[in-house]
């Protein structure tokens, strides 16, 4: 009697991992429990990655636009440069999570063979700080292309320090542990040379 009990019982227990076996009906969920997260990191990566792209094309317009504002002067004053760089900044929103720098120099080449490459003037945007950048006077560089005797430039540089939402906290403050400090910070910059066009040189009263 207890052997027949014995396989009994064992021939319910393999009865029952049998049927358990042919059971379908949990399947959709256990898939679906396993797909959702790869999707949502897909989806966010998709995300930041789109966001990132337009955040760099924005950056890019930044440096455009203040030069063109800038040529478009016969004479500036700090004022008058920290206002464009003002405007500048705003072409980044509505991305907010970090601040970007602005820095615009009028460079003057000397009437020589190989003339040299001073800074003028310099305005320069820190977040939401305004200063003087390089000292009238200081020694520069431009392109080769663009050091032509007795003419001037006006060079703007844009740069933001981007940070993804995955590393923001919501306080401007990036998150560095694990993966996410490989990402946490993504330098984007520009540099743009223009030329006045209404005025052989472009001068700054006042800085």
């Amino acid at each position: 009697m207890y052997r027949a009990g014995a396989h009994w019982g064992i021939s319910a227990m393999v009865a029952r991992a049998r049927r358990f076996g042919r059971d379908r009906s949990g399947v959709a969920a256990i898939e679906f429990a396993f797909i959702v997260p790869v999707l949502l990191i897909m989806y966010f990566i998709t995300m930041e990655a789109s966001q990132a792209i337009e955040t760099s094309k924005k950056v890019s317009r930044i440096g455009s636009m203040v030069a063109d504002l800038v040529t478009q002067q016969q004479q500036v004053a700090k004022a008058d440069l920290d206002a464009m760089m003002k405007i500048g900044s705003t072409t980044l929103l509505p991305y907010n999570r970090s601040l970007p720098t602005i820095i615009i120099t009028g460079i003057q080449m000397s009437d020589e063979a190989a003339p040299t490459v001073k800074v003028l003037w310099s305005r320069k945007l820190v977040g939401k700080s305004y200063s003087v950048d390089a000292k009238s006077g200081d020694t520069t560089t431009v392109p080769a292309t663009l050091r032509i005797r007795n003419t001037f430039l006006i060079r703007v540089e844009s740069d933001l320090g981007y940070t993804p939402v995955i590393a923001w906290d919501g306080n401007a403050q990036q998150k560095s542990a694990g993966l996410l400090s490989t990402f946490s910070h993504i330098n984007m910059s520009e540099t743009y040379y223009l030329r006045p066009r209404r005025i052989a040189t472009i001068l700054c009263k006042d800085c």
